[in-house]
């Protein structure tokens, strides 16, 4: 499911701050980090049933004000990091909204089924003949 056609990107606000970490001066002067903020219960262009569904499956990212945070500073430049922070967090919205498949429930075969009765009875006549030894 790809919900790029949405240009959810639209609402979202992006903001470039000056990351931390390795770097030196560099990282010191330039605004890498960039901090995507997405209103998702704001959103016009969510139906009310996948802000239902996102707010449940990403309620650990989500503050209480119903904003989703993603933040992405790997790069040494803005405009990749400005990208990056995109893709993820579309890939986030889409394995949140991504149905979950309902398990098929499969027997055991006879075959297994024979095979540890089978093993069963040989640890079984291994343990009577034991007792016999002894006794």
């Amino acid at each position: 499911m790809d919900l790029r056609h949405l240009r959810l990107e639209n609402e979202c606000v992006l903001k470039a701050t000056r990351a931390g970490g390795k770097g030196g001066q560099h990282v010191n002067k330039v605004s890498t980090r960039v901090e995507l903020s997405f209103d998702l219960r704001g959103s016009g262009l969510l139906t009310d049933k996948q802000k239902a569904v996102l707010e449940q499956k990403l309620a650990g990212r989500i503050s209480s004000e119903g904003i989703l945070r993603v933040i992405e500073d790997g790069g040494r430049s803005q405009h990749t990091n400005r990208e990056k922070v995109i893709d993820k967090f579309y890939a986030l919205i889409e394995k949140a909204l991504r149905p979950v498949k309902k398990r098929k429930k499969t027997t055991v075969p006879k075959s297994v089924k024979e095979k540890r009765l089978e093993q069963k009875k040989r640890k079984s006549e291994t343990k009577k003949l034991r007792t016999q030894l002894i006794h």
